[in-house]
């Protein structure tokens, strides 16, 4: 079966790339909005549902798969930031802080559906205004969720443990994945 994948982020092409998956890349467009009433996990499955269903081309032998990532930090979902300040704002919120990191899976064929998703809990150290200042000026927080990359220099420096899968955190549970469409499809 070939697989499609819905996704501008250039971490999950990487990710499922290196991980051995041909596939390609299609476009969706739907407004990413969801109910406030929401809670953690539920707001990327709500997500990644709604982009599956968003797509309406054929999908005979073919495995359509959405994803959405999510910061969940004390009751809130800190996304992407909108400009550098928002980004320093975050930082400052996940400095010294645990927080959460929730992405969500869909996967679509012509008969059937399977979501499900991987949670990771990520601990900050105390970050220095100087060490948020250096992140921001040399490299790019806008384009991700809770404006930082685990696997750049902020990760690097700032977070002293994580509990779960680390590329959950860069946007796509490889792992999960592969065990999740090899029992839930024939490939």
């Amino acid at each position: 079966m070939e697989l499609l994948l819905a996704s501008k982020s250039p971490r999950r092409h990487y990710l499922l790339k290196e991980s051995g998956f041909d596939f390609k890349v299609v476009d969706i467009d739907v407004e990413e909005d969801f109910n406030e009433e929401l809670k953690a996990q539920e707001i990327p499955l709500y997500l990644c549902e709604k982009k599956s269903k968003g797509y309406t081309d054929d999908l005979k032998n073919k495995i359509l798969i959405t994803a959405d990532t999510i910061v969940w930090l004390k009751d809130k979902v800190p996304n992407k930031p909108a400009d550098i300040n928002e980004a320093k704002q975050m930082l400052q919120q996940l400095s010294g802080n645990m927080h959460q990191v929730y992405t969500a899976v869909c996967m679509r064929s012509e008969n059937k559906t399977h979501s499900f998703f991987e949670e990771t809990k990520v601990y900050f150290k105390t970050l220095t205004e100087s060490q948020i200042d250096y992140y921001l000026e040399h490299f790019k927080p806008l384009d991700k969720a809770g404006a930082y990359g685990i696997q750049e220099w902020i990760g690097y420096i700032g977070i002293e443990k994580i509990e779960g899968c680390y590329y959950n955190v860069m946007g796509f549970p490889v792992s999960r994945f592969y065990d999740e469409i090899r029992n839930n499809f024939e490939l």
